[in-house]
């Protein structure tokens, strides 16, 4: 599977040290818009394979990244190009809308 499962342990290793730009997906296991978006972030994840990672970090199992990154909402999508978040949307977003973000972070 493409979608790699994030954690407090392993964030900066796999996002902020990360080679390529990285989608991170801030959700919770009780919250209805974040099980909508997670079969649309999953099929940018194969869609975008090679140039793009993406990660889901459980805010309520990893309560340090949401924090240091000011998450206060979920769903909350960041993207990170060379450890820094260069856009973030909030909420549920549509399909098209997300890939048009991640193409604009991979160009």
């Amino acid at each position: 599977m493409s979608v790699t499962t994030l954690t407090d342990a392993n964030f900066d290793d796999e996002v902020i040290q990360a080679e390529v730009p990285v989608l991170v997906d801030f959700y919770a296991t009780w919250c209805g818009p974040c099980k909508a978006l997670s079969p649309i972030v999953e099929k940018l994840a194969g869609e975008f394979e090679g140039k793009l990672k993406v990660g889901k970090l459980n805010i309520d199992d990893s309560p340090q990244a949401p924090s240091q990154f000011s998450v206060r909402a979920v769903p909350t999508l960041l993207f990170f190009h060379k450890g820094q978040v260069v856009d973030t949307a909030v909420g549920f977003k549509s399909e098209n809308d997300l890939r048009s973000r991640i193409q604009k972070v991979v160009a």
